[in-house]
């Protein structure tokens, strides 16, 4: 029973993965004043043919509002194939249902907000027809080539933070010193003469007093002061990739690319001596940028074959995780991408994609990349093309 429902589960993933790439949801709302529209005995109320003339309206609101919030390419594309939806909206609009509505009676105001559900693919045939290389002879299409490369990160290093310190420090010392000796000597002589008939006799006295003494005052006083500070460096992780087979992307590839119009040819069928896919892949194992080298090399490598555009990008696989609502492995897919026009003697920019996630489920982790994988390519791929046709490339 529990392999039943774990297939059950599966299928309707699968199911609900390929709906929601052909088949979109979106709503629209529209006001009509329907006050010209009533007679003369007409009910002061919004009549039906206002209803639905206003959800018609309604309906168109919801296609615009889809190719808004795809982006500022499918908006332009909206407007080419704006009359084309008016004149056939069966064919891009599958079913739409009344959601809500309000009749303001005193001012003739009907007001109805719908739900359709679109077309993709029509939507997208009539974008591809409208373009500039839909318009195109075969004889006058551009070539296109493309170099995806698919890769999960197989290591990551760290560095630990580096932490310098300083310290500085100072002492300042004062010195007070006096010294005083004194000698001081003091003598006394006296003299005196005695005469006695015929006899002298003379005598004397001395008295020496002598005072050494030696006094010694110091004082020291020592004032000490630092200063502490440093810095710490942190250093940015290195990863390193493993790119993953991509065969089956090559074909999403070329029927994403084939369906927007070009001529899309493979890059491993015009390598020259200049130009290798290896050299592209090398680059992307080690880092997000191609080397200037490699750069010079696809661009030359195109100019050699006569290719005009080649689209260039990365698929970044994430970490396999449980989907909370399927019970599914999921796995994410980031895509950077862009078209180079090798044309002029200066490569450009043409159109670029990214970052941009996109999501699989699988009952294992291989499955749900790879249908993450089939995804990703899909969107991207399409996303360019659209640019592309926004801005007359052919």
């Amino acid at each position: 029973m529990q392999i039943i429902k774990f297939f059950i589960v599966l299928l309707l993933a699968a199911a609900g993965a390929r709906a929601e790439a052909q088949i979109q949801q979106a709503r629209g709302q529209y006001a009509l004043n329907y006050k010209e529209m009533l007679g003369a005995f007409d009910k002061k109320e919004a009549p039906p043919k206002a209803k639905q003339q206003a959800q018609q309206e309604a309906m168109l609101k919801a296609v615009e509002f889809y190719y808004a919030e795809a982006g500022q390419a499918e908006a332009a594309n909206f407007d080419a194939i704006r009359s084309k939806i008016l004149e056939n909206q069966g064919r891009y609009i599958l079913d739409s249902t009344v959601i809500a509505e309000d009749d303001n009676k005193k001012d003739f105001k009907y007001t109805v907000v719908v739900r359709v559900s679109l077309n993709v693919a029509n939507l997208r045939n009539a974008v591809q027809a409208n373009s500039a290389v839909g318009r195109a002879s075969e004889g006058e299409k551009s070539m296109l080539s493309f170099v995806f490369v698919s890769r999960q990160v197989a290591s990551e290093k760290s560095f630990d933070d580096r932490v310098y310190k300083r310290a500085e420090g100072s002492v300042q010392v004062q010195v007070n010193a006096s010294s005083q000796a004194t000698s001081m000597q003091k003598e006394k002589t006296s003299e005196g003469e005695s005469v006695r008939k015929a006899q002298v006799e003379t005598f004397g006295s001395k008295s020496q007093q002598q005072d050494d003494s030696l006094s010694v005052d110091a004082s020291k006083k020592v004032v000490a002061t630092s200063e502490a500070g440093g810095s710490t460096t942190r250093k940015a992780s290195e990863s390193t990739w493993r790119l993953l087979p991509s065969a089956n992307l090559n074909q999403v590839f070329v029927s994403a690319f084939s369906q927007g119009g070009y001529d899309v040819v493979e890059a491993a069928l015009i390598e020259t001596e200049k130009f290798k896919v290896a050299d592209v892949e090398s680059d992307y194992k080690s880092g997000n940028d191609l080397q200037p080298k490699t750069l010079r090399a696809i661009a030359a490598g195109m100019k050699d074959n006569g290719v005009p555009y080649v689209a260039l990008g990365t698929l970044d696989v994430g970490l396999a995780a449980k989907d909370p609502q399927t019970g599914l492995m999921r796995v994410d897919v980031t895509v950077n991408a862009k078209v180079w026009d090798v044309s002029k003697p200066i490569p450009r920019t043409k159109a670029a994609v990214g970052p941009v996630s996109y999501s699989g489920v699988g009952p294992n982790e291989d499955v749900a990349r790879g249908n993450a994988l089939k995804s990703a390519a899909s969107s991207a791929a399409q996303e360019l093309s659209s640019r592309m046709a926004t801005m007359g490339l052919r």
